[in-house]
């Protein structure tokens, strides 16, 4: 399937999206910030990228507009428990989709399959 790579500081939300994609066949790559994510974009040129809004370093938003610099045409998922306000302008600025955490899984494999025109 696809090579994806999760941008996000918790963990446990790392690793919950990664066990979900990956029992769906997908590749998983993680990243613990804005940072961390732009080297593993580099390095991994994934498919598609999913990532937190709000994180220490580098925060979403500006991840996702260095990610859509580098490449207009990478599906990007910002995801947030934050307030909505955040994901419009996640995709105002460069995200194809947005899902507000907590999420179910049937929404994250929704997603993720309609960004890869799965």
């Amino acid at each position: 399937m696809a090579k994806i790579l999760i941008i996000d500081d918790d963990p446990q939300v790392r690793k919950l999206v990664g066990r979900i994609l990956t029992a769906q066949g997908h590749d998983v790559a993680v990243a613990e910030d804005g940072n961390d994510g732009l080297r593993r974009f580099r390095a991994e040129q994934p498919a598609l990228v999913i990532s937190d809004l709000v994180m220490p370093e580098k925060e979403g938003i500006e991840t996702i507009r260095e990610i859509r610099r580098l490449s207009s045409a990478i599906p990007i998922l910002a995801i947030s428990g934050d307030s909505g306000v955040f994901l419009d302008i996640a995709t105002k600025l460069g995200a194809s989709r947005a899902l507000s955490k907590p999420f179910r899984s049937a929404e994250l494999i929704a997603a993720v399959n309609d960004l890869l025109g799965a």
